[in-house]
C-alpha cells in the first residue's frame, strides 16, 4: 500500500463524523446546528445527554487510533506511512468529506492518535489537559496548551530512541493543525470571553 493509499483510507476513516452519527442514534438535533457549532463531544453534551457525548469522544479516539494502528501492525512497517495516517485522519475529521466538509476541531481524534503512537505520548498529554483545565477551567485552553506540548513530548520520546522521526513530525503537523482550528476560540481567549467549564459556550 503506497503513501498515496495510505492518506485517503485514513482521510475516510477521519471523516466518519460520530457527533452526527450518535446525535441521530440518539433523536438529538444536528451539533452542527447549535451551541458552538462544532461537531463533537463538548458540543454534543450541551444537548445534556452524557451518554452521547461520551460515544462521540469514544467514537472519535477510536477512528484516530485506529487508522494509525492499522497502519503500524498491519499494512506498512514505514514510520512516514504511520505520520501520513496520523494527519490524514486528522485532516478528515476536521473537513469530512462525508459531511460536507464540516468537521470537528480534532482534539478527540488527536488523543487516539497519539495513543496508537505512543501510550505514554497520549497520557502526556492528557495530563496536560486536566492540569491545564483544573486550573483556569477552560477546555479549549487545555486543548491548545496540549496540543502544543504534544510535538515536544513526541520528539523527546524520539530522541529516547522510541519514536521514529516521521511520526513525531506528524504530530506537530497535526497539533499544528488543532491549534488553526481553535483559532475563534484563541481570539475568544484574547478578549477574555471564551466559556468556562460548566459554564458558558465554547
Amino acid at each position: 500500500m503506497d503513501l498515496v493509499t495510505v492518506a485517503l483510507v485514513a482521510y475516510l476513516i477521519g471523516s466518519i463524523s460520530f457527533a452526527v452519527l450518535v446525535s441521530r442514534a440518539f433523536g438529538l438535533p444536528d451539533p452542527r446546528s447549535y451551541g458552538s457549532g462544532n461537531p463533537g463531544a463538548t458540543n454534543v453534551l450541551r444537548t445534556g445527554r452524557k451518554c452521547a457525548a461520551a460515544l462521540t469522544l469514544l467514537g472519535d479516539a477510536l477512528k484516530g487510533w485506529f487508522a494509525v494502528a492499522v497502519v503500524q501492525q498491519h499494512v506498512i512497517a514505514d514510520p512516514l506511512a504511520v505520520g501520513v495516517a496520523a494527519v490524514a485522519v486528522t485532516v478528515g475529521h476536521m473537513w469530512p468529506v462525508f459531511f460536507r466538509f464540516q468537521g470537528g476541531k480534532g482534539v478527540s481524534t488527536a488523543l487516539g492518535v497519539l495513543a496508537a503512537l505512543d501510550g505514554w505520548l497520549a497520557a502526556g498529554a492528557v495530563v496536560t489537559w486536566i492540569i491545564v483545565a483544573f486550573f483556569f477551567r477552560i477546555s479549549s485552553l487545555a486543548a491548545l496548551v496540549a496540543s502544543a506540548f504534544a510535538p515536544f513530548f513526541s520528539f523527546f520520546l524520539y530522541g529516547m530512541g522510541r519514536f521514529a522521526l516521521e511520526p513525531a513530525v506528524g504530530v506537530a503537523v497535526m497539533s499544528a493543525l488543532l491549534v488553526w482550528r481553535h483559532r475563534a476560540n484563541i481570539r475568544n481567549l484574547i478578549a477574555g470571553t471564551e466559556g468556562r467549564l460548566g459554564g458558558g459556550s465554547r
